[in-house]
């Protein structure tokens, strides 16, 4: 069994925290951030994810339980800041440079969890596994990602996007 932390990369939900701010930053709408922006998550690749879950899968203990986490706690506020930079830097032609102004806070969310962090020990101590990727790197792998992928983003948005499989070749006849 494994539980994970936030993870975050390609193919992520336009309404999930960094693809919203992605698709809002380019085109000038606000970007909001919830009460203070105070509150922490851990940060994990979904690359990174899937191998854990294969290390897991190929050498876990039967009935073990494995944390796969990023070691990547920050608060939202600062996630929004360095997506901010890394857009300043993709897009430096762009009229909403720098992207930071854009940020505008909002009424919290009521219950919103102040911290969402996992022990992610285990799994390196007996499995040896570790993510891959820094916060930073994988930050910019995802920010690319969207920038290169706006019109799989506006399908999402505008409805046209009808469940298909996403990311499977076209078989050869």
């Amino acid at each position: 069994m494994t539980n994970c932390s936030n993870n975050y990369g390609p193919y992520q939900f336009p309404e999930k925290l960094l693809p919203l701010m992605i698709s809002n930053a380019q085109v000038g709408k606000a970007l909001p951030i919830y009460g203070k922006g105070d509150n922490i998550r851990d940060w994990l690749y979904v690359d990174d994810h899937a191998r854990a879950l294969g290390v897991v899968l190929e050498t876990g203990g039967i009935g073990e339980c494995y944390n796969i986490g990023g070691f990547n706690e920050h608060t939202n506020l600062d996630v929004v800041h360095q997506l901010c930079t890394i857009l300043d830097e993709f897009l430096p032609e762009s009229s909403h440079v720098p992207h930071k102004n854009l940020i505008e806070f909002v009424t919290d969310r009521p219950g919103h969890d102040q911290r969402y962090a996992i022990d992610a020990t285990k799994i390196e101590r007996e499995l040896g596994w570790h993510p891959v990727e820094t916060f930073e790197t994988g930050l910019k792998k995802t920010v690319q990602w969207y920038l290169n992928n706006t019109t799989w983003c506006q399908r999402v948005l505008d409805g046209s996007y009808q469940q298909e499989r996403l990311g499977l070749k076209e078989s050869q006849a």
